[in-house]
């Protein structure tokens, strides 16, 4: 079973994009879709096709977003992870080699390499999960048991230093 969990910042932005395809993105294009209905033949008629299959996709992601944001748990920070890794942590890793990388852990919701962001289910964080610094860890990867040592964890993002 898959984590259920969420930072507050994530779950913010999914009811963010929830709200807006339901009450601005949706309208507009069922007002295009009445729009290009009204000018007669549909089965020729290009903008009718597209925007109702747009519509389609919509639907569908709210229908996700609204189970979504009901069934996850937001996961706030305590004081008392302060020292350890657990769910919305920054982490700075080193290996041997001297390659540093930072990640934060967050649910799949929130899933973007691009930031460093992994999720709590992946092995790198299921590895990480209540470890301090100076800890080593060995993770397990397709090419191999990887080790990596942990320089530091913080609960606030490394770029706000």
């Amino acid at each position: 079973m898959k984590a259920l969990l969420i930072t507050r910042k994530g779950w913010q932005a999914l009811d963010k994009e929830l709200k807006y395809l339901w009450k601005e993105y949706r309208p507009q294009i069922t007002k295009k879709v009445q729009e290009a209905a009204a000018q007669g033949d549909r089965s020729e008629n290009a903008d009718y096709t597209y925007n109702k299959r747009l519509l389609r996709q919509i639907d569908g992601r709210v229908r996700y977003l609204v189970k979504r944001v009901e069934e996850l748990k937001i996961v706030d920070y305590s004081p008392q992870q302060e020292g350890k890794v657990f769910f919305g942590a920054w982490i700075e890793l080193e290996n041997e080699a001297g390659d540093v990388v930072q990640y934060r852990i967050v649910g799949k919701d929130e899933l973007d390499t691009k930031l460093g962001y992994i999720t709590i289910d992946s092995p790198m964080a299921r590895a990480l999960i209540g470890k301090q610094v100076d800890d080593d860890i060995v993770v397990q990867t397709p090419s191999g048991a990887k080790e990596w040592y942990v320089n530091k964890i913080q609960y606030k993002a490394f770029m706000d230093e």
